[in-house]
């Protein structure tokens, strides 16, 4: 059975260049079949959610070529609409190439999406949208088929869901007309995949507002474009150094990206450096604890919950987090509990009460977050911790281990 050990007690110290972005590359590998030509990506993340989208675009007909970092499409040999349900059982983010593939070739046939277990994540703002934008919707046996040709309109999301604002641009971007999506995600990957829309042909204007405006065209170019860095990653190690006592820079970094993380940090009474592209933390002699309440961009990432609830573990003092993203976020709080944190939740409050000594044990990733959660709790355990189903880490962290290896942890994977 594969696991992660780790060896508590060290502080990290170091530099790290930061992955590009599983949650850009995705919805960017999915929009790479809206042209024939082909699409060249570049800091292109190695991952296991890479990996299945790699493989859902060479079911397609697609050609595909990893050299690196890079990663070549070209989709003019698609030749089915039918997306393979074994591989949209792996990974949620599958769902982003409805939109694609429907804009693409008029029809779609896709089972509902798996990935990580946290939560209720239903798809319906999703096929609310498809049809606002005059798409056929029919729902059958745990599969959706999808037709037809887009429409202007305007189309309201409930919540600003990053997947469903995604799948509107896709699937928006050839309509007869013009496309209004309100209440529309704010986040950076929203602002990326609008950009490397743009660099195709795309008219798309307002990403990172609250309204995206798609103007329909009648075909897209191919196009090279960088993926743009992980702030997820990024935030995850300025975390592990701050709660081991360590320090840490990390390169190719967008700081603009991780404000609310960076502002948490110093009130923890971290040290941060801001460069831009660059960041320094310093951790203190004592952390301080804090509150946090996740919310969309540019509020605090739910992605980030999890791995600070860790550092909380470790500041000299009570920490409320209150998580409004995704009822089943709290899968790690028991894994926690077993290394000794003091940890009480009720609904979507978490009580974290430091500083806790922990000890070392054998725990289970449940998802992605919460797995490097736990990761970072080994660093700063006593003894030995092993993490198993490590695989859910490696949806989302190209070399989380050697990474950290390279800070001075005492980790390895088996």
């Amino acid at each position: 059975m594969k696991k992660i050990s780790v060896r508590g007690g060290y502080s990290l110290h170091g530099q790290v260049k930061v992955q590009g972005s599983k949650n850009s590359v995705l919805p960017i590998l999915a929009a790479s079949v809206l042209t024939a030509d082909e699409v060249m990506l570049e800091n292109c993340p190695h991952i296991l959610d890479v990996e299945t989208m790699v493989e859902i675009l060479r079911a397609q007909g697609c050609h595909v070529m990893i050299d690196g970092s890079q990663i070549r499409v070209r989709a003019n040999t698609m030749d089915t609409v039918r997306i393979p349900a074994d591989l949209v059982h792996k990974m949620r983010s599958s769902i982003i190439l409805m939109g694609a593939v429907l804009a693409r070739m008029g029809e779609v046939l896709i089972s509902y999406p798996g990935g990580c277990s946290i939560g209720n994540r239903p798809i319906n703002y999703h096929l609310k949208a498809l049809r606002r934008l005059g798409y056929s919707v029919e729902e059958e046996h745990g599969e959706i088929r999808c037709s037809g040709k887009a429409k202007g309109g305007v189309i309201n999301l409930d919540f600003p869901s990053v997947g469903a604002t995604e799948n509107i641009m896709l699937a928006g971007v050839f309509a007869e007309g013009t496309v209004y999506i309100c209440n529309a995600a704010k986040e950076p990957e929203i602002v990326d995949l609008a950009n490397m829309l743009g660099a195709m042909g795309a008219r798309v204007s307002g990403a990172g507002t609250d309204i995206i405006t798609i103007q329909g065209v009648s075909r897209l170019h191919g196009v090279r474009y960088p993926i743009i860095p992980d702030r997820i990653v990024a935030g995850t190690y300025l975390i592990a150094a701050a709660a081991t006592g360590g320090s840490v820079e990390l390169t190719n970094v967008r700081t603009a990206d991780l404000v609310a993380l960076l502002e948490k940090l110093k009130e923890m009474n971290c040290t941060v450096l801001d460069c831009g592209t660059e960041v320094s933390l310093i951790a203190p002699a004592s952390l301080m604890p804090t509150d946090i309440q996740t919310l969309p961009h540019p509020g605090f990432p739910t992605d980030l919950q999890a791995p600070l609830m860790t550092m909380m573990t470790q500041a000299a003092g009570t920490s409320i987090v209150r998580e409004t993203i995704f009822e089943a976020r709290y899968k790690h709080v028991p894994e926690l509990i077993r290394m000794g944190a003091d940890i009480a939740v009720e609904g979507q409050i978490a009580v974290v009460r430091g500083k806790t000594p922990l000890k070392g044990a054998n725990v289970s990733a449940m998802d992605l977050r919460g797995g490097a959660a736990l990761v970072l709790a080994g660093l700063c355990a006593e003894g030995e911790t092993q993490i198993f189903q490590p695989e859910h880490i490696e949806r989302g962290y190209e070399h989380i281990v050697e990474d950290l290896r390279s800070l001075g942890a005492q980790i390895d994977e088996g």
